[in-house]
């Protein structure tokens, strides 16, 4: 593998994309929040975090453009800002994931779909613009018309993490704009360069169509901005993608004062491989599932559910393949590489105890698991996927770590297979390889999979925009993008209107 970048290159590369993006870093500077690439683990520049005072005052402004001018704006008229935003992102989509890969750590062509996620969903927002669509009910009383309407909610808080640093703000941002909300952005702390980006093509998308600049908010800072949001009644809707520790904390807070959440938390996914799957595809699938994103994506799989004909060859070439993977670690910037660096030492850690929790629950490992580019990248965390073979479905087999491990475990039968695969707290995405029908429409009945996203002969990760993405269980139970998700962005009003001359009463009550 080439020789890693210097910290210096990788801050050049980011803030010349940034200019191009219509940032300025150099506005941004200060002390308190540092940016760091976990290329080379080493900080990149010091930023002004917003504080209390700066968080009050978006919030404040986001709601004063809402009641003055942007609810009340058309719909498709709202679209264009978004229109406008996914053209800019099409002409910088190198520029925004440049950024990405210097600052979450992605190799090019997954940072490069993460925008293309971005452009996506700027689409479907502006088609969407155009189809808010209510309905007309019978009535019972003669007379009178009964219907639902939609009307834009308020403020929407969105709060995002590292792994997908621009994509899910966008699949929140572009839907809650032209469903007539404004947004107030906090970013992960790890992940505000993209922040900074994404807020100066959004500006520049706002100053050629003519709309308020107001309309979006970002806001660089700590888990403090994060209770503020959750904690002021100013904020309609508040949309967090995190851990599952941080959904139970944001969730009773935002609930105490009676607002809505939107919660898009951790999951722990699994593939069921069948004695009819086609192995070669299963595999692809199962790699990529398993090891894509250095193992950091809440769609990873990290269970693989493998039935006990098949377990010793399917999985040995499992091991074969994460053989290979461990001479493609390093610079994600280059072509050749699969696997970048996990965002921190905190994610090693992590990995690590998971590992030693593992052989001591009797788990065999197979591949993986050690630590490369030391030696050139002292601070940085390059680690290798592992594979490990678990006896039992039980302790770290059943909790999230956010790192490269996938745990083997067999079946018997196909029930046994749903048993193991749903017995976990969380229910983001699922998938199971067979040939067999039966299988397959089993998996996807209402008691096969339990998870928000089930796949039939794809892998657990990935997902199409046009469909909504979220989970169940410890996962939060929240949508985003696609669908009927924009629903969650609005506030619907029952109507009844009488245009008759007469006032009766319904259910027949009689009264004066």
């Amino acid at each position: 593998m080439p020789a890693l970048p210097t910290t210096e290159r990788l801050l050049e590369r980011a803030t010349d994309a940034l200019r191009r993006c219509g940032a300025d870093p150099d506005a941004a500077g200060g002390a308190g929040h540092t940016a760091r690439t976990p290329i080379t683990g080493e900080p990149l520049l010091e930023l002004a975090p917003h504080g209390a005072d700066g968080a009050e005052r978006a919030v404040a402004t986001a709601e004063s453009v809402f009641r003055g001018t942007w609810r009340d704006t058309p719909a498709p008229e709202r679209g264009n800002l978004v229109r406008r935003l996914g053209e800019l992102l099409r002409e910088h989509k190198r520029d925004l994931a440049d950024i990405v890969t210097v600052e979450a750590g992605k190799i090019g062509s997954e940072a490069a779909g993460e925008v293309q996620e971005m452009i996506d969903v700027c689409d479907f927002a502006v088609g969407l613009s155009r189809q808010l669509y209510g309905r007309t009910m019978a009535s019972e009383r003669p007379g009178h018309r009964l219907m639902e309407t939609w009307h834009p909610l308020g403020v929407v808080g969105v709060i995002t993490a590292f792994n997908f640093p621009v994509a899910v703000w966008s699949w929140n941002t572009a839907v809650a704009l032209v469903c007539g909300d404004t947004v107030v952005w906090k970013p992960s702390e790890q992940a505000p360069l993209t922040a900074l980006a994404c807020h100066g093509l959004l500006m520049r998308a706002a100053a050629d169509v003519g709309a308020p600049p107001e309309v979006h908010q970002v806001l660089l800072g700590g888990r403090e901005i994060g209770e503020q949001l959750a904690d002021d009644p100013r904020v309609a809707l508040l949309s967090a993608t995190g851990s599952v520790r941080m959904g139970r904390e944001v969730a009773p807070r935002v609930a105490a004062r009676l607002g809505r959440y939107l919660l898009e938390l951790g999951g722990n996914n699994a593939a069921v491989v069948a004695p009819s799957a086609d192995t070669d595809l299963a595999l692809q699938g199962v790699v990529f599932g398993a090891a894509g994103t250095a193992g950091q994506r809440c769609t990873t799989q990290r269970r693989l559910i493998v039935h006990e004909d098949i377990a010793e060859d399917f999985t040995g070439r499992v091991a074969e393949a994460y053989g290979k993977l461990g001479d493609r670690i390093g610079d994600p910037f280059a072509e050749d590489t699969l696997v970048g660096p996990l965002i921190g030492e905190s994610a090693h850690r992590s990995m690590g105890q998971a590992l030693q929790t593992a052989a001591d629950e009797g788990g065999r490992l197979l591949t993986g698991g050690g630590r490369r580019l030391e030696p050139e990248a002292p601070a940085a965390y390059y680690a290798e996927p592992a594979v490990v073979r678990m006896p039992r479905q039980s302790g770290i087999v059943r909790e999230e770590t956010f790192a490269p491990i996938l745990y083997v475990l067999t079946y018997r039968t196909f029930e046994e297979a749903l048993e193991l695969h749903n017995g976990v707290p969380q229910g983001l995405s699922g998938s199971v390889f067979t040939r067999d029908q039966r299988e397959a429409e089993l998996f996807l009945s209402a008691s096969g999979c339990d998870c928000g996203i089930a796949n039939v002969n794809i892998g657990t990760s990935g997902a199409e925009i046009g469909g909504a993405f979220g989970g169940e269980k410890a996962t939060g139970g929240g949508r985003e993008s696609g669908s009927d998700a924009w629903r969650a962005y609005m506030r619907r009003a029952t109507n009844t209107v009488n245009y008759s001359t007469r006032l009766p009463l319904a259910q027949g009550v009689s009264f004066l």
